[in-house]
């Protein structure tokens, strides 16, 4: 198709542009937002980063690369948290922008690995090296002050069976490594003729990779079945209302021979300990059901320790009563459920709706014992929301003794968004990192119940659901490599990149001097170019 020479020249203008270069980071950098649920295309992710990855190569000067990926860094944080923008409003934009700076580093280290015409030796080193940037980002934004680990890249796997296997060797951390040497071996493939057979062989090695951990991965020891109720009463207003509806979904439950029923995050708005009447409530269920009961509170009281404030409490009632169990939540939410240096940002509360009252952490995880005929088998670990999106916690809850994961959350204020579905899916991830069932009981869905190696039990109960469910959850022991190991690919990752500095240290060392012009050489040379008086 014929285009005029005009037009062609306004496009080379355009694409030079600053804001139009910036725009298409922008839109870059959102795309991988696609691979995760609700829009689910976990195969995009594999291609996603190409187009981000292309422009960063390409640009001008090493400070250009380091803004688009600034730019984009912000595009993806905005993507992937889109479902906050109804809370936090226009103070979105400046969190993203503080957290899209961690990509700046990486945009520049994508240009200094694969501009021009890299050579062999150099682009083997991207395949590596620019996995570990990434990974390291991953690692400094799932800091639980800078927001958590919500959205890593690698959790838009959550439904692929070899990702998951690899998740069980090394953590959602392997995963996001896979998934971006795979995009950098396709930009490479896309972009740099001579040294396509180089990204090939970065591909067969991805693949190889894969299919190792899929053979050589111990799969979990089947250690029988517990049958687990999932008390999900729907969008209610008021805390007794909530209260009433849970009760007459419990009682539904009846004769049902379960081992543990599991209601979700600020099912109870009272403190039990000081409400006896709403405590023998629950231990009537309990008796009615013939199994312990997990509620979860929200409300003002005291911890083990004393200390007194707005806690979120994972409490065990059994039918003899209260059983003394009781895990208090430890990562809360930023801006949700408090707010990071409030005496500096607390005008956030004035553009959204972020915490007006900051709640109190709790300090250490429980792993919770069931009465009854399990007892000396099964041991429950609890996670409270936000907290099944950090893989330490399931992983410590599972060296801890713990059998059964459980996730109880609430995500009541994004139920028309992405949210609810995203973060069942992250109880899948910490299965398969475990190699132990996850329960993740929600008080208006979605609530989901995946097997030890991250495969979904039942059906989920979606956010038009008020109803409960029973699900059968087998079992497992054994521990995986990821329980055992720990997160070695930040390790790893770490140690490329320190390798990569060492080198390009010892090469500038190494320079003949010839190389370099001496101090003041240009001034010297200026000075005999000039003529004399």
């Amino acid at each position: 198709m014929w285009v005029p020479v005009e037009r062609r020249e306004a496009w080379v203008r355009r694409s030079h542009s600053p804001v139009w270069r910036g725009f298409a980071a922008l839109l870059a950098g959102a795309l991988p937002a696609f691979a995760f649920p609700e829009s689910n295309i976990a195969w995009f992710a594999y291609i996603a980063l190409v187009p981000w990855m292309v422009m960063l190569r390409t640009a001008p000067t090493g400070r250009r690369a380091f803004l688009d990926g600034w730019i984009g860094g912000l595009g993806f944080m905005l993507a992937v948290h889109q479902w906050l923008i109804p809370s936090l409003h226009v103070f979105i934009l400046v969190l993203g922008g503080f957290l899209g700076l961690l990509w700046g580093p990486w945009g520049w280290l994508v240009r200094f690995m694969l501009r021009g015409r890299p050579s062999v030796r150099r682009t083997v080193a991207a395949l590596a090296v620019l996995p570990s940037g990434w990974l390291i980002i991953e690692t400094v934004r799932s800091l639980d002050g800078l927001g958590g680990p919500w959205g890593l890249l690698g959790a838009s796997q959550w439904d692929v069976a070899p990702a998951l296997r690899l998740a069980s060797v090394g953590g959602v951390w392997l995963v996001s490594l896979l998934v971006v040497a795979v995009n950098t071996a396709l930009t490479v493939l896309l972009t740099v003729p001579p040294v396509r057979t180089t990204a090939v062989a970065g591909l067969t090695a991805c693949v190889v990779a894969v299919g190792v951990a899929w053979v050589w991965a111990p799969l979990p020891e089947n250690a029988g079945h517990a049958r687990v109720a999932i008390v999900q009463p729907g969008v209610i207003g008021g805390i007794e209302r909530r209260f009433v509806r849970s009760e007459e979904l419990t009682r539904s439950l009846a004769g049902q021979d379960l081992d543990l029923v599991v209601w979700g995050e600020s099912s109870v708005g009272r403190d039990l300990t000081t409400r006896p009447d709403l405590a023998n409530r629950v231990v009537e269920l309990s008796r009615q059901v013939g199994s312990p009961v997990l509620v979860n509170m929200d409300a003002p009281g005291s911890d083990e320790a004393g200390r007194t404030g707005i806690f979120k409490s994972a409490v065990l009632v059994g039918p003899d009563g209260l059983t003394g169990d009781r895990y208090d939540k430890m990562r809360l939410v930023p801006f949700g459920e408090y707010i990071p240096m409030r005496d500096a940002l607390g005008w956030a509360t004035s553009v959204g709706k972020a915490a007006s009252q900051d709640r109190r952490r709790g300090t250490h995880q429980a792993v919770m014992v069931l009465p009854g005929p399990w007892q000396e088998r099964l041991r429950i670990g609890p996670l409270i929301c936000f907290e099944s999106a950090f893989p330490d916690m399931s992983r410590q809850l599972v060296r801890d003794g713990a059998q059964l994961l459980v996730a109880q959350s609430s995500t009541s204020t994004f139920q028309q968004s992405w949210a609810p579905e995203q973060h069942a899916t992250l109880a899948a991830l910490r299965a398969a990192e475990t190699g132990r069932p996850t329960v993740h009981a929600t008080l208006t869905g979605v609530s989901a119940v995946y097997g030890p190696e991250g495969k979904q039990v039942g059906t989920p109960l979606s956010t038009d659901r008020s109803t409960s469910a029973v699900y059968v959850v087998p079992l497992a022991r054994g521990t995986t490599a990821f329980v055992n190991l720990g997160p070695w690919p930040l390790y790893g990752a770490l140690a490329v990149l320190a390798a990569l500095c060492a080198f390009e240290g010892a090469r500038s060392l190494r320079r003949p001097a010839r190389e370099r012009p001496a101090p003041h050489a240009h001034t010297a040379r200026a000075s005999k170019e000039r003529p004399g008086r």
